[in-house]
């Protein structure tokens, strides 16, 4: 069977593999579809924290169940999408109920060959039924549930003002998702564009690009002059998340899903006299995709909203520097197989 590797940053290449043999506890999924990440944009430009070449890509993955042992309760030939974050299941983030966050994390994709290839082997324990949804809804939940949990993490409810800095995929999933938690939203990004399909298509009613408007007296109009009580900074850019302590509210909350490979600092005096919650929020666990699974079948999310490019497995690699590019108006490439 083929898989594509990304030998080294800027270099992919096609490759015959063998296909997975079954083992026990493990699964083997026929995948139909993959979504294209930040996780494989940076992969491919060289800019992925914790990562090794050659990488077989793709975590965001749905697919036909073809053959699983220890996997009660699911069927040959269903519709299914996985957790491709692989714990120990020992350490101390596992036995605290933070899988996500283990010690020994695998992700697929990252750490480990991910999905991109014909069939691809997972722990039993990690798949998630379809639900009847589709492969296209399917092979968006993994990143929706990565925004679920940083809204969970943060705590968002009703008459909270969230800010969301970064209007990506990830941030657009956590728009959505601060709004189903009763979060009044607000999205920032220099993308204007992307701001302009978080007002069409999500109906994001307050949007700020700092690059044309004056970022503080903007969310002051918008709060009636309290600043949002929640900061989530979706974009891993280093600049965007130094600034993002500005924009909180005292006694807020700022949480960061984007990632970056540096260090990043801001001043203690204004962190102190916030009395600032800082966090990070790292992948998500399996209450985060069961929660997307059931916002995708109630249409309080809409696939439509998110899926921009359709490329063939075997035009893939024409168009990863396209995407690298913001300004050509990808919001979400999902990769057709066969």
């Amino acid at each position: 069977m083929q898989a594509l590797f990304c030998n080294r940053p800027g270099e992919f290449a096609y490759k015959d593999i063998p296909k997975p043999e079954l083992i026990p506890g493990h699964a083997i999924i026929k995948v139909k579809r993959i979504g294209i990440c930040g996780t494989d944009l940076h992969a491919f430009e060289g800019t992925q924290p914790y990562f090794d070449y050659p990488r077989i890509l793709g975590h965001e993955i749905s697919g036909e169940l073809v053959d699983f042992d220890n996997a009660p309760g699911f069927n040959n030939g269903e519709a299914v999408t996985f957790i491709p974050y692989l714990n120990c299941g020992q350490c101390i983030a596992c036995r605290n109920g933070k899988p996500n966050c283990c010690c020994d994390l695998k992700v697929c994709g990252v750490h480990i060959d991910g999905g991109m290839q014909e069939y691809f082997r997972v722990p039993s324990s990690s798949l998630i039924h379809g639900s009847d949804l589709g492969y296209e809804a399917l092979a968006l939940v993994e990143p929706l549930a990565i925004a679920a949990h940083g809204v969970r993490r943060a705590g968002v409810s009703n008459e909270n003002f969230v800010l969301v800095i970064g209007a990506g995929p990830i941030g657009m999933g956590t728009m959505e998702m601060a709004r189903l938690n009763g979060g009044k939203v607000i999205a920032l990004d220099v993308n204007e564009k992307r701001l302009q399909h978080c007002k069409d298509v999500l109906k994001i009613e307050h949007c700020i690009n700092p690059l044309k408007d004056h970022v503080v007296e903007s969310l002051m109009h918008f709060t009636n002059g309290e600043m949002p009580t929640v900061v989530i900074d979706a974009s891993g850019n280093k600049q965007a998340i130094e600034r993002g302590l500005e924009y909180l509210a005292n006694g807020g909350v700022y949480v960061l899903i984007g990632l970056q490979k540096d260090f990043f600092c801001f001043s203690h005096p204004e962190f102190h006299k916030r009395e600032a919650t800082l966090m990070s929020s790292r992948n998500a666990t399996r209450h985060d995709f069961e929660r997307v699974i059931n916002s995708l079948k109630k249409g309080e999310i809409l696939p439509a909203s998110y899926i921009t490019d359709r490329v063939s497995f075997h035009d893939l690699t024409n168009n990863f520097s396209k995407w690298l590019d913001t300004s050509t108006g990808t919001i979400k490439a999902m990769v057709e197989m066969w």
